[in-house]
């Protein structure tokens, strides 16, 4: 057991106090996803249309929030950065604890979702500075399978609260979310610093505004990462009121998917070498989701209960491996095709993907999926195989615009306190 936990964490050193910081926000994160919906409104007060307004315009600054915030890892220091938004999503989270009006939760969810979203671009800007270029995917796919394992057992702590379905419980998760950020904040603060990078006179302040080949590559990855919704919403809602499955299974999408991404993400990453393996990956990932969907559509026939519940494992787990598939390779690109001193800015910018999911993915795809049945799932199965054959032709376009970075990993310095 000891010898398989050691192969699911990265090497010694930064890598892993990285993954250590990720595993204690991830915590808070696998709790705070299944709790907050009933704490909003059961707790807080708020009704389920002003937590979904709330919700999504907070989202929406967050996306807007993401290039910005990572240009100041860039230039102010990405670890420093890091621990400041990780202190900042701790702060808004314990906020959620006192809030009792619609105007202070939105308030505390814009700051909560501009943390996050810089807390990634900075994050990422500082695992692109501590490790070699060669390497970033693979120690990439270690922080996944640890964030994921986060998540499982934040899941866990939020079921024990929905257990007891009491005031008292979803406060007590709520600060074990935001104490998580500030463990996470303390972790991050040993990880060694990363040179900081000037601005060259003339150049534009967010130079990846101006990437066209990179925001059609990150236009790319944010649709596929409509696959969220799916397993989160979408998949539950169709099991409930599209198939005879019994209603447990809904959990068995998120079990599948958690433990599948912790124990073989890793493993998956080892064929990404390179941007053509990065493009060979997504496209893979592009025909394990539409095979995810086909399976999915089946599930509207008649069968009898055991064999709808079997069959939609079978489509969480295709849809599971598209996943790995399509992070690898995203990894990859979002790193080789960024130059070296803009890590944070191209990260944050690529980074905005989820946020564009969790904007758009709910309202399309159940619109889609449950209003036109089986044949939405097909369509919904196309489109991730169209556009992840556009990846190749993309990266391809990127790579002749710019010297593919393949520098040496900057040399470290001291950065003063955020």
């Amino acid at each position: 057991m000891s010898s398989r936990l050691g192969q699911m964490l990265p090497p010694a050193g930064a890598p892993r106090d990285l993954a250590m910081a990720q595993l204690a926000n991830s915590v808070g994160d696998g709790a705070f996803v299944v709790t907050s919906a009933l704490f909003f409104t059961r707790v807080a007060g708020l009704s389920t249309a002003e937590v979904g307004l709330g919700l999504t315009i907070a989202w929406l600054v967050g996306f807007l929030a993401g290039v910005p915030l990572g240009n100041l890892a860039d230039r102010r220091g990405a670890r420093g950065t890091a621990v400041l938004l990780a202190l900042t999503t701790a702060t808004a989270v314990a906020s959620f604890l006192v809030v009792r009006s619609f105007a202070a939760f939105l308030i505390a969810a814009i700051v909560y979702a501009c943390s996050q979203t810089g807390l990634t671009a900075a994050r990422q800007a500082l695992l692109a500075g501590l490790v070699a270029p060669a390497e970033r995917t693979r120690i990439r796919a270690f922080l996944q399978s640890t964030v994921n394992a986060g998540l499982a057992l934040g899941a866990l702590l939020g079921g024990v609260a929905l257990r007891f379905d009491s005031k008292a419980a979803y406060l007590i998760v709520f600060g074990i979310d935001a104490l998580s950020f500030l463990i996470a904040a303390g972790l991050l603060r040993r990880v060694p610093s990363i040179a900081r990078t000037l601005r060259v006179v003339g150049e534009p302040r967010l130079a990846v505004l101006h990437d066209r080949p990179y925001a059609v590559l990150a236009l790319i990855n944010a649709v596929m990462l409509l696959f969220m919704p799916l397993i989160s919403l979408v998949g539950p809602l169709w099991i409930v009121t599209r198939t005879n499955a019994p209603s447990w299974v809904v959990a068995s999408l998120m079990i599948v998917n958690t433990l599948g991404v912790t124990f073989f993400q890793v493993r998956i990453a080892k064929s990404v070498k390179d941007l053509r393996t990065a493009s060979r990956s997504v496209r893979y990932a592009g025909v394990a989701m539409l095979a995810a969907c086909a399976v999915f559509a089946i599930t509207a026939a008649d069968l009898s209960a055991p064999v709808t519940a079997a069959v939609l494992v079978i489509a969480a787990a295709l849809l599971t491996l598209g996943e790995m598939r399509l992070a690898s390779g995203a990894w990859e690109i979002s790193f080789g095709l960024a130059p070296a001193d803009k890590q944070g800015q191209y990260q944050g910018f690529f980074g905005t993907g989820p946020a564009i999911a969790r904007m758009l993915g709910p309202a399309l795809l159940t619109t889609v999926i449950l209003g036109w049945g089986p044949i939405g799932w097909l369509v919904v199965g196309a489109l991730f195989l169209g556009t992840s054959c556009a990846t190749g032709p993309a990266v391809r376009w990127a790579a002749r615009t710019r010297a593919v970075n393949e520098d040496a990993t900057p040399s470290l310095v001291e950065e003063s306190a955020a």
